[in-house]
């Protein structure tokens, strides 16, 4: 099985990189993070739409939604 990595170990794997690797890992880890949002968005969007197209939606004004969301 699987070992789990310890964030402290990863940070210092990425200190022994030089600074040029270090700038691509940074650039990586966010083009990675930007992905999963996106695909966190859609997931999302996908849901609602399948949501709506069986009738689970029900028509709101933006002040009942705004005050749906924050009770």
């Amino acid at each position: 099985m699987n070992q789990p990595i310890v964030f402290a170990d990863v940070l210092d794997a990425a200190e022994q990189l030089d600074p040029d690797a270090q700038a691509e890992l940074v650039a990586v880890l966010s083009r990675r993070l930007a992905e999963r949002g996106r695909e966190r968005v859609a997931a999302t969007v996908a849901q609602a739409r399948r949501e709506f197209a069986a009738g689970q939606c029900q028509v709101m004004t933006a002040a009942e939604l705004v005050r749906e969301a924050v009770s």
